[in-house]
């Protein structure tokens, strides 16, 4: 009973730390990429601070809904109490129809 819960608990851990990880690769990629972008139009338009400020204002929101998204699509999969087997037994056996 005890490794059973030991493993639950480590599933679980690897899937909170997978989930910050897409979260935080996310954000950190999405800005640079803002940031980058921004950086090149305003040096191609000679138009100094604007493309970079604008897209950095852009990409805020954006990673916002992105990660509600991460985040809402992996605590989907977390489902606490639930074993792996449990699942594949009923989808398996015709229960969830």
């Amino acid at each position: 009973m005890g490794k059973s819960d030991s493993k639950g608990q480590d599933e679980f851990r690897a899937a909170v730390t997978m989930t910050l990880l897409w979260v935080a690769g996310l954000t950190l990629g999405l800005i640079f990429l803002a940031l980058l972008a921004g950086l090149w139009l305003d040096k191609i338009l000679n138009i100094k601070p604007l493309f970079t400020i604008l897209f950095m204002l852009i990409s805020i929101p954006i990673t916002i809904v992105l990660t509600f998204r991460v985040v809402k699509s992996a605590t989907a999969r977390i489902q606490p109490g639930t074993k792996k087997e449990e699942l594949e037994e009923k989808s398996h056996s015709g229960e969830n129809r």
